[in-house]
């Protein structure tokens, strides 16, 4: 679905071997089990990603808006958030959505943003779900983890396919 990185010009590998791709998308699985489960295993597997990557300080901040963002998603998503497993390279719609609007919402392109957005969350709790992706993405900026942008067809895309069994 997404291009391999040697095709967008950033080096060889997969999309989801880059390293703002893989704190989005694995934080996002790894912290969404941690709900799911209720062990703190996964969550832990979240920190280790991030302190690995960020160092303890700045992994512990970018995991702390990760959190707050999944809650306040949890609460407000239109379905129950599903996942793949950790490390896999393939994504379901929620993961899709997920990047999609980390990554509008870093590259400024609000239309890609909101339409992942009103894809996720009821329209009355759309405002708390955009917030705290928010301050994620800006988090990540700060931290110089900035995603590659997603264009707005291929979010459409994503949105007009059927809904497929549970993931998680």
């Amino acid at each position: 679905m997404y291009p391999r990185t040697s095709e967008t010009g950033h080096g060889a590998g997969c999309y989801f071997d880059r390293t703002p791709e893989k704190l989005v998308l694995e934080g996002y699985r790894r912290w969404t089990a941690g709900f799911e489960t209720g062990s703190v295993i996964a969550w832990e597997m979240a920190f280790g990603l991030y302190s690995e990557i960020l160092g303890s300080r700045e992994g512990n901040r970018a995991l702390s808006e990760l959190s707050f963002f999944i809650r306040t998603l949890r609460h407000c998503a239109l379905c129950p958030l599903k996942t793949f497993p950790f490390g896999s390279h393939h994504v379901c719609r929620e993961e899709c959505l997920t990047l999609g609007l980390i990554a509008g919402l870093q590259n400024c392109d609000m239309l890609a943003a909101r339409t992942c957005l009103n894809a996720m969350a009821c329209p009355s709790r759309q405002e708390e779900v955009e917030n705290a992706a928010i301050g994620f993405a800006e988090t990540l900026v700060e931290l110089d983890q900035v995603l590659l942008p997603i264009p707005k067809f291929a979010i459409d895309d994503i949105i007009s396919r059927p809904l497929r069994a549970k993931y998680h």
